[in-house]
């Protein structure tokens, strides 16, 4: 079949074909069964790298033009309610073939891979995947990421239970042989950590009695504790808020001559 004539069934794939019944088409499944034919007979001969430069690129063509058509009829005969041969269908032919990265749709077969030019693209690496922002990368980041639900897998828990238990058990088996050791040497057991600690907050019972709380019995019978803290008294705190309003004016209006004049004479007073 010349190139024409398969030229001119191309043009119908969108147009001819009919269900005829089951298993039986009347147009274009024998016509993809040529086209498939045809394709594997081409993809044989282009395996052979010594047809020219020119042959190969003509049968690489070709052969890209067939699956194309190939493509069309199988689109066809699924109008028209026949098998859907794209997915059902067997893809040798497609795997014969190696697409240029970033030229989809255009593949190279056999000898057509080694041609000027062609190698080069192949053996150039594909362009790396571009870099995610922070922000990209923060959208996936949840309470999962940073391990607060490990503990709602039921699994991690029994685990570390099981750990502890182990771990406590092999510090008081090592207590035990220690202590026993001990003994054994005739050495006095070690009072316990508590009780060799200083307690930093422990009063004496002189402190206690100077600055310490007093007991003292209520009307209603139940023990009041008073504790002896200095409270300045009426006149002192009126005294003292005298004294600071008479800094804030000072502050405010006096110069600094004046200001060092009366830091001088209150020195000289003895305030």
């Amino acid at each position: 079949m010349g190139r024409g004539q398969a030229s001119g069934w191309g043009q119908a794939a969108g147009g001819i074909g009919r269900w005829a019944g089951p298993g039986m088409w009347a147009g274009p499944g024998p016509r993809l069964c040529h086209i498939i034919g045809e394709i594997s007979k081409k993809v044989a001969q282009i395996q052979n790298a010594g047809l020219g430069e020119f042959r190969i690129r003509d049968l690489n063509d070709e052969i890209n033009k067939l699956l194309r058509e190939k493509g069309h009829w199988e689109v066809r005969i699924k109008e028209l309610g026949g098998p859907d041969y794209g997915k059902v269908g067997p893809k040798m032919l497609d795997h014969e073939g190696k697409e240029v990265p970033g030229n989809r749709g255009y593949k190279y077969f056999g000898a057509a891979k080694d041609l000027p030019g062609v190698r080069e693209l192949f053996e150039k690496e594909p362009l790396p995947p571009p870099r995610k922002t922070r922000a990209e990368l923060m959208k996936a980041i949840d309470f999962e990421y940073y391990g607060y639900l490990d503990e709602d897998d039921g699994v991690i828990v029994p685990l570390e239970q099981e750990y502890e238990k182990k771990l406590r058990a092999e510090l008081v088996e090592k207590w035990r042989a220690d202590r026993e050791a001990r003994l054994a040497r005739g050495e006095k057991e070690e009072e316990e950590e508590e009780e060799e600690e200083v307690n930093i907050y422990a009063v004496t019972e002189e402190e206690s009695d100077e600055e310490g709380s007093q007991e003292r019995t209520g009307e209603d019978g139940q023990q009041k504790f008073i504790a002896h803290v200095p409270v300045p008294s009426q006149q002192e705190i009126e005294e003292a808020l005298v004294r600071r309003k008479k800094m804030e004016l000072l502050q405010k209006y006096a110069s600094e001559t004046l200001q060092a004049q009366s830091e001088e004479a209150r020195r000289l007073l003895g305030y």
